[in-house]
């Protein structure tokens, strides 16, 4: 793809996309990372299976295996700019969970437990599941190519059909 640096510079579509999928996909990939293998200081799945079945999501080793799964794979997803409003809204849904079973009888701020980083995250997840990747993804790239082959095949079909 050419871009010139007029449109670098004064087109804003898909730069803000960029600057929310990366670091938003860091933190979910990190945080999917700490229950699935126990990086980070996390617990594994096992740990955060136990956890999460104390909390009442039973099955908690299925519970951990699928929100880990939605954040490690999900942030991945996001910081590649692939599928990104699927990754983003399966994210988002997790958040949603994690706001009303774990933090929402602590109130907002952080410092008390509260919902205030997972609530962040679900608005930024959100905004990507409305937006989508921007122009620097592969969600892009892919567009562009199947737009492009769909623009070849009816051109040539009209052609086909001018010659005939």
């Amino acid at each position: 793809m050419k871009m010139n640096y007029a449109t670098m510079i004064f087109k804003t579509q898909g730069i803000g996309q960029l600057l929310l999928r990366v670091p938003v996909g860091i933190i979910l990939m990190a945080h999917g990372a700490q229950k699935l293998f126990g990086w980070f200081g996390g617990y594994g799945l096992e740990g955060t299976g136990q956890w999460m079945e104390s909390i009442g999501l039973a099955p908690g080793f299925l519970m951990a295996l699928l929100a880990g799964s939605a954040e490690f794979f999900g942030g991945l997803a996001l910081i590649v700019g692939l599928l990104t409003r699927p990754a983003a809204l399966v994210s988002a849904f997790t958040m949603i969970i994690a706001i009303f079973s774990v933090h929402i009888q602590n109130g907002l701020f952080m410092s008390n437990n509260g919902y205030e980083f997972a609530l962040s995250l679900l608005a930024a997840t959100a905004a990507l599941t409305v937006q989508g990747a921007g122009i620097f993804s592969v969600d892009a790239a892919i567009y562009q190519k199947l737009t492009a082959s769909k623009g070849t095949h009816r051109a040539k079909k009209a052609h086909d059909e001018v010659t005939a």
